[in-house]
């Protein structure tokens, strides 16, 4: 019996460091592709609701302040950004009283009603 459950503890640990090591890799080539249909070094806003996050509704790219328009209510961002840039949001436009630090590889479900603007920040 003691033979056993030797066993069997052997089995799943070797499956539970087996697991670990996929998703290990499979976050590793994540961090340099698309995600969620956000292109890698981009910033994006996906429509108010949509949960899960699948196409964006506005992609940005450069550094520097993005003002937003007609954005209101829940909404998915995500900063699929590369080496620790990070992303703002502000609630006056181009850039002006930002209040949420966001960074690299990162994604927030925020209320975009009193968002104003997008910083995107180098590292």
């Amino acid at each position: 019996m003691r033979t056993m459950i030797r066993r069997v503890s052997a089995v799943a640990i070797a499956s539970v460091t087996l697991t670990a090591l996929a998703v290990g890799t499979a976050d590793a080539k994540a961090a340099s592709g698309p995600w969620a249909g956000c292109p890698y070094g981009a910033v994006c806003v996906y429509p108010q609701n949509q949960d899960p996050a699948a196409t964006p509704t506005d992609v940005f790219w450069s550094y520097g302040a993005h003002n937003l328009s007609n954005q209101y209510g829940w909404h998915w961002i995500l900063n699929n950004q590369s080496d620790g840039a990070h992303a703002r949001l502000c609630t006056g436009s181009n850039g002006a009283g930002c209040n949420y630090d966001m960074a690299a590889q990162n994604g927030v479900w925020a209320d975009l009603t009193p968002i104003n603007s997008i910083t995107l920040d180098r590292p």
